[in-house]
C-alpha cells in the first residue's frame, strides 16, 4: 500500500480527517499514560519513530547492535513480531518461518538474537534469561510495557514528517510535541530536506545515511520487487548502484509471497534475461528451494560521526 498523498501536506482530505486523527492521538496518549512501564535489570535502547511507514528503523537497529557487539556487549532485539503467529519465542532462523515470527525479526536474527512478543517487557525478560546484557527495541516507541533507558527517534530526512498530523489525516503515530518529549536523541537518515533539525530543541542529533552494498556479477538489466513501506527507495538504491531496472513490482508492506507470485516473477526475469532483485527483508520470505533465483540488495547505515553515537549509547 502506497503512502496516501494527503499525508504530505495539509489539504481538504487531511482537514476532513482531523477529528479521527485527534481521537487516534488521544488513544495513543492514554495508552502510554495509563500503563506503568516495567524495568528489567539491563539497559533498554528503543529505536522508534513518530511516523507510519519505513523510516529506517530496522537498519538503524542493526547498526546499533553492531556497535554494542564491537564493544563487548551481548545485545538482544525485542520485537512485536508483526505478521507472525507465535509469541514469546527466541527466534531461530533454522526453525521458524516468517509466517510464524514475522519478516523483520528473521532479518534481525542474522545480526543478533531476537525475542518476539507484543508485550515487550515479557520479551525482555526472556532475552535476559538467555544472556542479554543490552536490550534493543526494534520499534516500540509508543509501546508502554517496557521501561526505556534511551529512546532514539529515526526520521527519514528525505521524507520528513509530512503534514505532521496523526493517522489517518497524516503519517504521525502521535502529535509531534507529545512524542518528542519522550525522546533522548534523534537519528536523521539522509539529507535533511525538511529542516527537521529546526524542530528539535536540546536533543542530540545523529546523522547517517542508508547506503546499498553494490551487488556483483549483474546482468545488463533487472526486475525489482519489494514488499516494504517505501519500495521506491529500494529501486532508487539499485539504480544508484548502476543496476538497469526495466520492471518493478510493488507488494504490500510485510507481504507473504505465494509460490505462484514468485514463479511469475521468475518467468518475467527469464523472459527478459534479467536479474531478479529484492530486499533483505523480502528474501527471508522466499522458500529455500527458490532463493537461488533471486538476488538481494543489502544495505547498511554509514554514520557521519559514529564515535559520537557510540559514546551516547555506551554512557
Amino acid at each position: 500500500m502506497k503512502t496516501p498523498k494527503h499525508w504530505q501536506k495539509m489539504n481538504l482530505t487531511a482537514a476532513l480527517l482531523f477529528l479521527p486523527s485527534c481521537l487516534y492521538a488521544l488513544a495513543t496518549w492514554a495508552r502510554i499514560k495509563l500503563h506503568k512501564p516495567q524495568r528489567v535489570n539491563v539497559p533498554v535502547i528503543c529505536i522508534g519513530n513518530l511516523t507510519a511507514g519505513g523510516s529506517g528503523k530496522t537498519p538503524t537497529a542493526a547498526s546499533v547492535a553492531q556497535i554494542f557487539k564491537q564493544n563487548g556487549k551481548n545485545p538482544f532485539f525485542v520485537s512485536r513480531g508483526y505478521g507472525g503467529s507465535l509469541t514469546n519465542v527466541l527466534v531461530d532462523i533454522n526453525i521458524y518461518s516468517p509466517q510464524e515470527v514475522g519478516d523483520e525479526p528473521l532479518l534481525l536474527a542474522h545480526k543478533a538474537p531476537v525475542v518476539i512478543n507484543p508485550d515487550r517487557f515479557e520479551a525482555a525478560k526472556l532475552a535476559c534469561e538467555n544472556g542479554a546484557d543490552i536490550i534493543i527495541m526494534d520499534d516500540g516507541f509508543q509501546n508502554p510495557t517496557l521501561y526505556k533507558d534511551k529512546s532514539l527517534l529515526v526520521i527519514d530526512g528525505g521524507v520528513g514528517l509530512g503534514n505532521m498530523l496523526p493517522i489517518p489525516a497524516g503519517p504521525m503515530r502521535e502529535f509531534f510535541n507529545q512524542g518528542i518529549k519522550r525522546a533522548d536523541a534523534v537519528v536523521i537518515l539522509g539529507e535533511d530536506k525538511h529542516n527537521i533539525k529546526e524542530k528539535l530543541v536540546n536533543l542530540p542529533i545523529f546523522y547517517g545515511e542508508v547506503v546499498p552494498i553494490k551487488p556483483e556479477d549483474t546482468r545488463s538489466q533487472a526486475i525489482a520487487f519489494a514488499g516494504i513501506g517505501r519500495p521506491e527507495k529500494f529501486y532508487q538504491s539499485l539504480k544508484d548502484c548502476g543496476v538497469n531496472i526495466v520492471k518493478t513490482f510493488d507488494f504490500p508492506d510485510h507481504h507473504f509471497y505465494t509460490r505462484n507470485e514468485l514463479n511469475e516473477l521468475v518467468k518475467e526475469a527469464l523472459a527478459l534475461d534479467a536479474d531478479l532483485f529484492t530486499t533483505a527483508k523480502d528474501i527471508v520470505k522466499i522458500p529455500a528451494d527458490l532463493k537461488s533465483k533471486f538476488k538481494v540488495l543489502n544495505i547498511e547505515v554509514k554514520w557521519q560521526d559514529e564515535e559520537a553515537l557510540k559514546q551516547f549509547l555506551l554512557k
